[in-house]
């Protein structure tokens, strides 16, 4: 089959405003530090064969590296024409299209779009590549946002609140979920694994992107440190948050060592110890042993209660950082009636 003309390149949002497959054909380790959310990784090579193709041209020639690159890709043509087919779909006689990017926008992509065409796929090519998509990414954290933070002690179900949420003028982003990390040291338990910073910041600017594009009038942010598990909030986004206002949950004790107990306690004693273990020098001795004999006699309250005294003098420390915070009372109400009355509350304006 003859070779389709060549599709011109497309900027960063009319490539993401597509809705063909997104094929990222740069190496696993490139495709595992980041990539656009989606994006299904086809690589030409592996990243053994990438470090020794860029070798070559930095050491020999370009056309030297382009010859090595023809050599691996060549006989594995197959092979990428099976993963194309499959991609798009064509038995099933879908729009057959694929939105494909390497690094720069460069050889790697535009090999496979030339693949691709042979067989009668468009392809849509990203200006600038990954690189582009970077920088777009780290933009949306420069923008002005109208942030409300939600606060409050471990345990008083701050995220279930903000998920709970379903107005149209509010944006609600889960740094939590996003992060797969709880910020504790216990924060990962029970979660998937963590993303890259990197990858977190491509999905947290991919939801600050919807917040724009859906018209909503605040973004609500549950107040966190910095760093989430290994993810770090980008340090634009992190200062801004630093001056928006909080919103700070009440509840009780009892309720919030019940709230902790049903998230914790389906987590192995190994793991739970080990956590306790991480932060025994700031717990103290006694605090510690005290965690580590309720963890292994299963007294999940008491192991609570043990380190429910460290968790809210941390809290209060950064509190006093500070001033434009309202308080709330949501002791003993459901999700529901605790959204009501945060929404029939006079929240100071941003």
């Amino acid at each position: 089959m003859s070779e389709k003309p060549t599709n011109s390149s497309y900027t960063v949002t009319d490539f993401r405003n597509l809705t063909s497959p997104i094929i990222d054909v740069r190496s696993p380790c490139e495709f595992c530090q980041g990539h656009l959310p989606g994006a299904i990784n086809v690589p030409l090579f592996s990243d053994i064969e990438r470090e020794t193709i860029g070798k070559s041209y930095k050491k020999e020639s370009r056309l030297k590296a382009i010859l090595n690159g023809l050599k691996i890709t060549l006989p594995n043509t197959s092979k990428l024409l099976k993963i194309i087919v499959q991609t798009t779909r064509l038995e099933q006689g879908d729009d057959r299209s694929l939105r494909i990017y390497c690094w720069r926008g460069g050889m790697r992509s535009s090999a496979f779009a030339w693949l691709a065409r042979t067989i009668g796929i468009k392809t849509y090519l990203l200006k600038g590549g990954y690189k582009s998509y970077r920088k777009w990414v780290i933009n949306q954290f420069e923008s002005d946002l109208p942030i409300r933070l939600i606060g409050g002690k471990t345990g008083t179900r701050k995220t279930d609140l903000l998920n709970y949420i379903n107005k149209e003028n509010i944006h609600v982003i889960n740094l939590e979920g996003i992060a797969n990390h709880r910020g504790s040291s216990f924060g990962s338990l029970g979660m998937e694994e963590q993303p890259t910073t990197q990858q977190f910041e491509n999905l947290l600017a991919e939801s600050i992107y919807n917040f724009h594009k859906n018209n909503a009038i605040e973004i609500w942010l549950e107040a966190e440190s910095s760093n989430l598990g290994k993810c770090r909030i980008p340090s634009s986004l992190y200062t801004k948050m630093k001056k928006a206002p909080i919103l700070e949950i009440i509840k009780t004790k009892n309720e919030r060592v019940e709230n902790l107990v049903n998230i914790y306690s389906q987590n192995s004693q190994t793991e739970l110890k080990d956590a306790v273990n991480r932060i025994s020098k700031r717990l103290g001795p006694q605090r510690t042993k005290e965690a580590i004999t309720a963890i292994e006699r299963k007294e999940w309250s008491k192991a609570c209660e043990a380190m429910l005294d460290y968790y809210d003098k941390c809290y209060e420390y950064e509190l006093k950082k500070t001033n434009n915070i309202n308080t709330i009372n949501l002791s003993g109400l459901s999700l529901k009636s605790s959204v009501d009355k945060i929404f029939n509350e006079n929240l100071n304006p941003l």
